[in-house]
């Protein structure tokens, strides 16, 4: 198939196409500046040059595919106000699925599983109700996932909270080694038993194209290889490679220390994919996130 990828020179994208091209798909990447059009030639990819607020180029780039991903996200250079990135991506997943509309052409979007059901186990079944942490970018996965009832073959791939990897600059493993290397300590809250799940980068590319290839349309797909790592875990296994100690921290403590990441450090969020490699024959096959910390890779690309 000839595969439209927005996002397709990001992390999680740029491994996605990887998958793709693999597998004998042809790929066009969205590209909104000279320096992603030149990564995305370098690789033999084809080049799309347009932006999430270009609907007429997104629409174009989907009329000629056989198929589209959604793993893009509207730059915070443009923006820093959430809502208003919220609303730009959901006017390019609309625009593009105007044009799949009654093609039966695949649709996969990028969506996340992080505080959809805070200390219960969240599944592919679960009904999604909208809160604090997931209120601005559920309208993006609800609309591509209604799409199955108007001839797309739609689907949502929700990433873990921590999709880790070679290349992990940004993700919340880099943050808190960032956060554990400036106050010495390397913290969690209380006594650290909440659970984060997590995924492989290139794991989840398998599911993506998994997804493209044969998901049902309005499918839930979850790129989640654990079901909940204890954040105490990870809070010691970033301090082990730091030489610093792994300390708790109270929920007041943990406010001044965290900074942006605060609200998120204590949340409980476990989250199955027992359905998606049922239906997929799924399995994950490379480290899990406390191996790929101990790997080490991570604190020399955050040095």
């Amino acid at each position: 198939m000839r595969i439209f990828v927005a996002g397709a020179t990001g992390y999680v994208g740029s491994a996605i196409v990887s998958e793709l091209l693999q597998a004998g798909h042809e790929v066009v990447g969205l590209a909104r500046s000279d320096a992603s059009a030149a990564t995305l030639a370098r690789a033999g990819i084809a080049v799309h040059r347009g932006d999430l607020g270009d609907l007429d180029s997104l629409r174009a780039g989907a009329a000629k595919a056989d198929g589209v991903v959604f793993a893009a996200n509207q730059h915070i250079s443009e923006t820093t106000d959430s809502a208003a990135r919220a609303r730009v991506e959901l006017n390019a997943v609309e625009a593009i699925g105007s044009e799949l509309e009654q093609t039966g052409k695949p649709f996969v979007v990028t969506s996340g599983v992080i505080g959809r059901t805070p200390g219960q186990v969240l599944t592919e079944e679960t009904p999604a109700v909208p809160n604090a942490v997931t209120g601005l970018r559920l309208p993006v996965e609800t609309y591509v996932l209604a799409l199955g009832g108007r001839g797309v073959r739609s689907s949502s791939v929700r990433l873990a909270p921590t999709v880790h990897g070679r290349g992990d600059a940004r993700g919340f493993v880099s943050m808190l080694i960032g956060i554990a290397r400036a106050k010495g300590v390397s913290a969690f809250v209380g006594e650290g038993a909440n659970r984060w799940s997590s995924v492989h980068r290139r794991d989840a590319a398998v599911l993506f194209r998994l997804a493209v290839e044969s998901a049902p349309p309005g499918t839930p797909v979850h790129a989640v290889a654990e079901e909940g790592v204890r954040f105490r875990d990870i809070a010691e296994s970033i301090g082990r490679r730091l030489k610093l100690p792994a300390v708790s921290l109270t929920a007041e403590e943990a406010s001044g220390h965290f900074g942006l990441l605060a609200p998120l450090v204590s949340l409980d969020n476990p989250t199955s994919s027992a359905l998606t490699r049922e239906r997929f024959g799924w399995v994950p096959a490379h480290p899990g996130l406390i191996a790929d910390i101990e790997d080490g890779h991570y604190f020399k690309d955050t040095a």
